[in-house]
């Protein structure tokens, strides 16, 4: 996990496979050592319609540890059930973090995020470029596909603008302090750094789901 000050922390190993991570977490996740439950869950105004289950994954662009998280987040997300409500929010801890996050939204708005998602993180950490600056989100969209007038007007829009401010409040009220990060039902958060590894984070993401969905 990268810390919101820490941005070189190495990666814990995650070898294990997804069923093996299963067979290892055999016991149910124990609070405060694979989980935390927060303080004071979210307000209702920061949440999902009434019967559906929040899970926000919390996420950085430029992060290694969240790239790696991808490939195994993307396919566990399309397979949650209906009553849970998924979301990625782009961290803005700080000047440089928030150049991602209005990546994103104005990618968002434009409706091109589905498209080049995979392929910004890929122009990354696989071919070097930069996200420093809102000409380095240019070049990184429209190298992407985007169409580059459209996302120049959504990446400088109220809207988007909007979405940064709110995603940060989100970030704050789950108490995040690095990426990636999952929060669960406005109440718990997890993370690879808690439970050991990417894929055991996502089973106790199920069974904090499951969880919720019992409560």
């Amino acid at each position: 996990m990268i810390k919101r000050r820490e941005f070189s922390i190495h990666l814990a190993g995650a070898g294990l496979a997804l069923t093996a991570a299963g067979r290892a977490l055999a016991q149910a996740p124990v609070e405060g050592t694979h989980y935390i439950k927060l303080a004071q869950p979210l307000p209702a105004s920061m949440l999902p319609p009434p019967g559906k289950i929040d899970v926000s994954e919390f996420f950085w662009y430029e992060c290694p540890h969240c790239n790696t998280f991808e490939p195994l987040l993307e396919p566990w997300a399309q397979k949650l059930p209906a009553d849970v409500a998924f979301r990625r929010v782009p961290v803005g801890f700080s000047a440089r973090h928030q150049v991602a996050q209005k990546l994103y939204y104005a990618l968002e708005e434009i409706g091109a995020l589905e498209q080049v998602h995979r392929k910004i993180f890929a122009a990354i950490h696989t071919q070097g470029q930069r996200l420093l600056s809102e000409k380095d989100a240019v070049a990184l969209a429209t190298a992407a596909g985007a169409d580059k007038d459209k996302f120049i007007e959504a990446y400088k829009s109220f809207q988007v603008n909007t979405k940064a401010a709110k995603a940060r409040q989100l970030a704050d009220a789950y108490k995040v302090d690095g990426v990636p990060l999952l929060g669960i039902d406005g109440r718990y958060f997890t993370s690879a750094s808690l439970t050991g590894s990417h894929e055991k984070a996502l089973l106790v993401a199920d069974y904090l789901i499951q969880r919720s969905r019992k409560s």
